[in-house]
């Protein structure tokens, strides 16, 4: 099948084998599309933008100003004045003194300051929305004609060859040809913060849901560590990014609740006006028996409708939006009409993401348990120093030989760097693997030295429906008695037994723990008993109800790599290594936030997809909850 007739937003790329992707799309990985290809397509699917509904002009900004029923009132009784006023200057009937259209000049004069307030706040905003939009395409990297050449995002078509590095963000939504360590940020589109690891590899059915679709990568979502190589399936409104688009622009706006009360208001004052003056009018015509006095009639009803109206009503109002929206603008927010203000003082409720909104999303180890013992880790950061503790005493790792194997498992069961920058120890990937490798190199275990001494061969990515991941190396082979002697390093010379490969499993403590057939102890392993079983899982509550992540691992000897796909059969029979607990900080400004939120009577939530004690604890801690509170 050639591109031409491929179905628009065909959404079955991760069903599909990387050749026969190649093939739909008449792609080639290696050279990329032609010249001529390129053109065709670009022609054919347009270029990898965004579609929006077309701004507000000048004039239709200008417009939506006058649309408050109360103001559309006002301007016609100022008419309908100014031509009272126009009659009696032209006839000589005006009464002496009288100033001629003073009535319609005040009523003009407060309509147009309104409509003054509101256009510049309004036209001020639609500006810097299209500031924003004009500001440069962010460059990609693709193969086309055999060469590797850059180019605006916008210029991407489906059959490009694109390559991935860390840092980058994904300009188009894509089938992965090739992978190396990669993982990727998909927040933007499933909310989820910790990243994906993808696999190019992999055949998955159809009905995979979006957030484990782990063969294809989407546009806006950011490459957090690796390098990857990827066909361009979709572009443009075409992405799952482009559909989100599209339902958003056809969400109709509704009307704020001041907007709806406004109208309610000037829907009944208008009513009420229109009456009064053609019970003044028809009384006086009726009384007089004609028509003589009209025009006072007309003087008389019009002031007592301009004096139900009140003129003063839409101007003030004017001006507090316009200095809400000011203090706003303060603090960095773009508001793009005047009540959208307003819609934020009728907030009841606030739902908010915990990791990275509500806390830092900088990972620290706090506690270990292993060995039915459970050590405190101090320091702070991610700067691999600190101690470990145990009843407040610090420890030796000669004593706790468990500690550098749990140490181990957490250095290579890992997709992180740990490096450090102008001075600060960052973290290049995953917080959570960050704060895993601090906490090896407390331990004195460096990642970059073990990945020689156990190369990895093969891997089981997490997945938020696995939720644990896998990681096969290959290691000498030699019986655990003569490790240290045949130049195995101590720390996992204990873990050793005949076979030639060595995997470590990390994850949800429960769900590892349920795999787990046999318990590391110092450095022999022994049959995991119920007692112990349950001694573990009162530890991970005992972490959770602290606020701490828990993960637990564990590793298996095996004799063979294990083929893809087999990570149910092949994750059974675990030795368990520990738990280990870390902490995601709250923002220091959080609390007063919350308070605030509370003191004007709105309801904060918290939603996170952490262990419900870990949850709780949180929540209590930044005033989100109180003690005892559900959890749903």
């Amino acid at each position: 099948m050639s591109a031409n007739s491929l179905p628009e937003g065909a959404a079955v790329w991760h069903s599909l084998e990387v050749d026969k992707a190649l093939d739909l799309l008449d792609s080639n990985a290696d050279s990329g599309l032609t010249p001529q290809e390129i053109q065709q397509r670009l022609q054919k699917y347009g270029p990898n933008e965004l579609e929006e509904t077309a701004g507000r002009s000048t004039w239709e900004i200008l417009l939506d100003q006058f649309k408050n029923i109360m103001l559309l009132m006002l301007i016609g009784v100022a008419l309908i004045s100014g031509l009272i006023d126009l009659w009696g200057w032209r006839t000589g009937t005006l009464k002496p003194g009288e100033v001629p259209f003073k009535d319609t000049i005040a009523i003009l004069a407060i309509v147009i300051l309104n409509g003054i307030l509101g256009y510049v706040q309004e036209s001020r905003a639609e500006k810097a929305l299209a500031a924003l939009k004009k500001l440069t395409s962010p460059l990609v990297r693709v193969i086309r004609d055999t060469r590797l050449v850059e180019l605006a995002a916008k210029e991407l078509v489906p059959g490009d060859v694109m390559l991935l590095e860390a840092g980058m963000q994904i300009a188009a939504d894509g089938r992965l040809i090739e992978q190396s360590n990669l993982q990727v940020r998909e927040s933007a589109l499933t909310g989820e913060a910790e990243a994906v690891n993808k696999q190019a590899t992999l055949k998955l059915p159809e009905e995979t849901d979006l957030g484990d679709r782990l063969n294809v990568v989407f546009q806006g979502t950011e490459v957090v560590q690796g390098r990857g190589k990827v066909l361009v399936t979709n572009t443009g409104m075409t992405t799952e990014l482009g559909k989100i688009a599209a339902m958003l622009q056809a969400v109709e706006s509704e009307p704020t609740p001041l907007q709806q009360r406004m109208t309610q208001l000037g829907n009944v004052l208008v009513t009420g006006s229109l009456i009064l003056v053609a019970i003044v009018v028809v009384g006086g015509v009726i009384k007089d028996g004609g028509f003589k006095n009209i025009q006072e009639l007309l003087e008389v009803s019009l002031s007592m409708a301009v004096a139900v109206v009140p003129e003063g009503l839409p101007a003030v109002i004017t001006v507090t939006l316009a200095l809400g929206t000011q203090r706003m603008v303060r603090h960095n927010a773009l508001i793009r009409k005047l009540p959208a203000v307003e819609t934020l003082g009728s907030v009841t409720t606030i739902c908010s993401d915990k990791t990275g909104t509500l806390t830092q999303n900088k990972m620290v180890v706090q506690s270990v348990s292993t060995n039915n013992k459970t050590f405190r880790v101090t320091g702070e950061g991610y700067a691999p120093t600190g101690d470990f503790q145990l009843n407040g005493q610090k420890i030796s790792l000669e004593e706790s030989p468990e500690i550098s194997a749990l140490s181990v498992a957490c250095a290579v069961c890992n997709d992180s760097v740990l490096q450090k920058e102008q001075g600060e120890w960052a973290i290049l990937g995953d917080p959570t693997e960050g704060a895993l490798l601090t906490l090896a190199g407390k331990a004195g275990i460096e990642k970059d030295q073990w990945n020689s001494k156990l190369p990895r061969v093969r891997e089981f990515p997490f997945s938020s429906e696995r939720k644990r991941m896998s990681v096969i190396f290959q290691v000498q082979q030699v019986a655990t008695g003569e490790a240290s002697s045949r130049g195995v390093d101590p720390a996992i010379a204990s873990l050793l037994q005949s076979e030639p490969y060595l995997m470590f499993t990390k994850g949800s403590p429960e769900l590892i723990l349920a795999r787990s057939a046999q318990i590391h102890l110092g450095n022999d392993t022994a049959t995991l008993t119920e007692q112990q079983r349950q001694k573990i899982l009162a530890d991970n509550d005992q972490m959770a109800s602290k606020g701490l992540r828990v993960l637990g691992f564990a590793y298996k000897p095996l004799t063979q790599i294990p083929p893809e796909g087999s990570d149910e059969t092949s994750e059974q029979g675990l030795v368990w290594l520990g738990l280990v607990g870390m902490l995601d900080a709250p923002r220091p400004e959080v609390r007063a936030a919350v308070q605030e939120c509370r003191n004007a009577g709105i309801r904060p939530v918290m939603i996170t997809g952490d262990h419900q004690l870990t949850a709780r604890a949180i929540a209590t801690d930044l005033g989100i909850a109180e003690e005892g509170a559900r959890v749903l």
